[in-house]
């Protein structure tokens, strides 16, 4: 028995479908990969500029530190002790 014209058109209607629908979830699942690298990233990105932030800060409390001039301990006056 051969196919009616109508019932071929369907087939390939539906084929044609599959195929759409297969090539949105190849595509779907590439934006969800190409997302999770991205998040992956500014993650890494982020912590970087904390790291660096923290260590800019600790070197400049540093630098401060280093800057104060040194004191030197007072010496308490010593009085003559006169004799009579």
């Amino acid at each position: 028995m051969q196919k009616t014209v109508k019932s071929k058109a369907e087939e390939k209607y539906a084929a044609i479908l599959k195929k759409d629908q297969q090539a949105m979830a190849d595509r779907d699942q590439k934006r969800l990969v190409e997302a999770a690298h991205v998040a992956k990233l500014r993650g890494l990105r982020l912590a970087k500029q904390a790291a660096d932030k923290e260590a800019a800060e600790l070197a400049e409390t540093a630098k401060k530190e280093a800057a104060k001039p040194a004191t030197k301990p007072k010496k308490k006056a010593v009085r003559a002790v006169q004799t009579r």
